[in-house]
Protein backbone atom coordinates (compact mmCIF):
# COMPACT_ATOMS: atom_id res chain seq x y z
CA UNK A 1 0.00 0.00 0.00
CA UNK A 2 1.24 3.49 -0.81
CA UNK A 3 1.36 5.65 2.31
CA UNK A 4 2.32 9.27 2.81
CA UNK A 5 4.45 9.88 5.88
CA UNK A 6 4.59 13.40 7.27
CA UNK A 7 8.15 14.30 8.19
CA UNK A 8 10.63 17.08 8.86
CA UNK A 9 14.18 17.53 7.66
CA UNK A 10 15.26 15.98 10.98
CA UNK A 11 13.22 12.85 10.20
CA UNK A 12 14.62 12.85 6.68
CA UNK A 13 18.16 12.96 8.09
CA UNK A 14 17.36 9.94 10.31
CA UNK A 15 16.08 8.05 7.28
CA UNK A 16 19.24 8.77 5.29
CA UNK A 17 21.66 8.14 8.17
CA UNK A 18 20.01 5.01 9.60
CA UNK A 19 18.40 3.68 6.44
CA UNK A 20 14.98 3.33 8.07
CA UNK A 21 12.32 4.95 10.20
CA UNK A 22 11.26 2.83 13.17
CA UNK A 23 7.65 1.76 13.58
CA UNK A 24 5.06 2.58 14.59
CA UNK A 25 4.48 5.53 12.27
CA UNK A 26 1.42 7.63 11.57
CA UNK A 27 0.80 8.10 7.87
CA UNK A 28 -1.98 8.86 5.41
CA UNK A 29 -3.33 6.75 2.57
CA UNK A 30 -6.31 6.23 0.32
CA UNK A 31 -8.65 4.61 2.83
CA UNK A 32 -12.36 3.89 2.44
CA UNK A 33 -13.12 6.96 4.61
CA UNK A 34 -10.96 9.22 2.42
CA UNK A 35 -12.44 7.76 -0.76
CA UNK A 36 -15.99 8.21 0.55
CA UNK A 37 -15.34 11.85 1.44
CA UNK A 38 -13.83 12.82 -1.93
CA UNK A 39 -15.74 10.63 -4.35
CA UNK A 40 -19.38 11.14 -5.18
CA UNK A 41 -19.55 8.01 -7.31
CA UNK A 42 -17.20 5.12 -7.98
CA UNK A 43 -17.08 6.23 -11.64
CA UNK A 44 -15.37 9.42 -10.48
CA UNK A 45 -12.77 7.62 -8.37
CA UNK A 46 -9.34 8.70 -9.58
CA UNK A 47 -6.63 7.05 -7.50
CA UNK A 48 -4.06 9.69 -8.43
CA UNK A 49 -6.30 12.49 -7.16
CA UNK A 50 -7.04 10.58 -3.96
CA UNK A 51 -3.33 9.93 -3.40
CA UNK A 52 -2.70 13.66 -3.89
CA UNK A 53 -5.35 14.38 -1.24
CA UNK A 54 -3.56 11.98 1.16
CA UNK A 55 -0.25 13.72 0.38
CA UNK A 56 -1.78 17.11 1.22
CA UNK A 57 -3.13 15.82 4.52
CA UNK A 58 0.38 14.53 5.30
CA UNK A 59 1.82 17.94 4.39
CA UNK A 60 -0.51 19.56 6.97
CA UNK A 61 0.68 17.00 9.52
CA UNK A 62 4.25 17.96 8.64
CA UNK A 63 3.43 21.51 9.77
CA UNK A 64 2.34 20.11 13.13
CA UNK A 65 5.59 18.13 13.39
CA UNK A 66 7.61 21.27 12.65
CA UNK A 67 5.85 22.94 15.57
CA UNK A 68 7.64 20.52 17.93
CA UNK A 69 10.94 20.23 15.99
CA UNK A 70 12.70 23.59 16.32
CA UNK A 71 15.93 22.31 14.74
CA UNK A 72 14.30 21.28 11.45
CA UNK A 73 14.33 23.52 8.40
CA UNK A 74 11.04 25.34 8.04
CA UNK A 75 9.93 23.22 5.09
CA UNK A 76 7.20 20.63 4.90
CA UNK A 77 8.38 17.11 4.08
CA UNK A 78 6.27 14.14 2.99
CA UNK A 79 7.62 10.70 2.14
CA UNK A 80 5.70 8.45 -0.24
CA UNK A 81 6.43 4.84 0.70
CA UNK A 82 5.20 1.43 -0.32
CA UNK A 83 4.60 -0.85 2.64
CA UNK A 84 3.02 -4.31 2.87
CA UNK A 85 -0.75 -4.21 3.38
CA UNK A 86 -0.56 -6.25 6.62
CA UNK A 87 1.67 -3.51 8.11
CA UNK A 88 -1.04 -0.86 7.67
CA UNK A 89 -3.84 -0.36 10.19
CA UNK A 90 -6.71 1.97 9.32
CA UNK A 91 -7.16 4.69 11.93
CA UNK A 92 -9.74 6.96 10.37
CA UNK A 93 -13.01 5.27 11.30
CA UNK A 94 -14.89 7.97 13.27
CA UNK A 95 -16.55 5.33 15.44
CA UNK A 96 -13.17 4.03 16.64
CA UNK A 97 -10.97 7.13 16.28
CA UNK A 98 -13.21 10.21 16.47
CA UNK A 99 -10.41 12.79 16.23
CA UNK A 100 -8.40 11.17 13.43
CA UNK A 101 -8.36 12.75 10.00
CA UNK A 102 -9.65 10.93 6.95
CA UNK A 103 -6.93 8.75 5.50
CA UNK A 104 -5.07 8.25 8.77
CA UNK A 105 -3.24 4.93 9.04
CA UNK A 106 -0.73 3.39 11.44
CA UNK A 107 2.31 1.71 9.87
CA UNK A 108 3.36 -1.13 12.16
CA UNK A 109 6.59 -2.06 10.35
CA UNK A 110 9.78 -0.05 9.98
CA UNK A 111 9.96 1.93 6.75
CA UNK A 112 13.32 1.41 5.05
CA UNK A 113 14.85 3.89 2.63
CA UNK A 114 14.34 1.28 -0.11
CA UNK A 115 10.56 1.41 0.62
CA UNK A 116 10.44 5.15 -0.12
CA UNK A 117 9.28 5.91 -3.65
CA UNK A 118 9.80 9.67 -3.39
CA UNK A 119 10.20 12.62 -1.08
CA UNK A 120 8.18 15.81 -1.39
CA UNK A 121 9.84 18.90 0.10
CA UNK A 122 9.05 22.59 0.11
CA UNK A 123 11.39 24.85 -1.81
CA UNK A 124 13.27 27.75 -0.25
CA UNK A 125 10.54 30.14 -1.42
CA UNK A 126 8.08 28.51 1.00
CA UNK A 127 10.16 28.92 4.17
CA UNK A 128 8.70 32.25 5.31
CA UNK A 129 5.11 31.09 4.77
CA UNK A 130 5.82 27.72 6.42
CA UNK A 131 7.44 29.42 9.42
CA UNK A 132 4.34 31.59 9.87
CA UNK A 133 2.02 28.60 9.42
CA UNK A 134 3.89 26.49 11.98
CA UNK A 135 3.20 29.19 14.56
CA UNK A 136 -0.58 29.01 14.03
CA UNK A 137 -1.37 25.54 12.64
CA UNK A 138 -2.91 24.34 15.90
CA UNK A 139 -5.13 27.43 16.04
CA UNK A 140 -6.21 26.70 12.46
CA UNK A 141 -7.02 23.12 13.47
CA UNK A 142 -9.25 24.55 16.20
CA UNK A 143 -11.18 26.68 13.72
CA UNK A 144 -9.50 30.10 13.66
CA UNK A 145 -10.17 31.69 10.27
CA UNK A 146 -7.22 34.07 10.65
CA UNK A 147 -4.86 31.18 11.43
CA UNK A 148 -6.31 29.15 8.54
CA UNK A 149 -5.52 32.02 6.17
CA UNK A 150 -1.87 31.87 7.26
CA UNK A 151 -1.79 28.08 6.86
CA UNK A 152 -3.39 28.41 3.42
CA UNK A 153 -0.48 30.62 2.37
CA UNK A 154 1.97 27.82 3.19
CA UNK A 155 -0.22 25.16 1.65
CA UNK A 156 -0.32 27.21 -1.56
CA UNK A 157 3.28 26.19 -2.25
CA UNK A 158 3.71 23.03 -4.28
CA UNK A 159 6.04 20.44 -2.80
CA UNK A 160 9.02 19.57 -5.01
CA UNK A 161 9.38 15.90 -5.96
CA UNK A 162 12.62 14.00 -5.30
CA UNK A 163 13.43 10.44 -6.33
CA UNK A 164 14.86 8.22 -3.61
CA UNK A 165 18.45 8.63 -4.84
CA UNK A 166 18.02 12.43 -4.72
CA UNK A 167 17.00 12.59 -1.05
CA UNK A 168 20.54 12.68 0.38
CA UNK A 169 21.78 15.41 -2.00
CA UNK A 170 18.58 17.42 -1.48
CA UNK A 171 19.01 17.18 2.28
CA UNK A 172 22.52 18.61 2.00
CA UNK A 173 21.06 21.74 0.43
CA UNK A 174 18.59 22.38 3.26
Amino acid sequence: MRVYLPATTTVLRTLVDEGRLPAPLTAFAVTPQLREFYVVSEAEADTEELEYAALLIAARASLRMLDVDPTASRRRVVLAADVPDPAVELRDDPAEHPVAERGTVRVTADVALRDVASAHIDGADAEEDVRAAVNVVLEADLGSDDAQFVVDQAEGHELAWYATQEIGPALELL
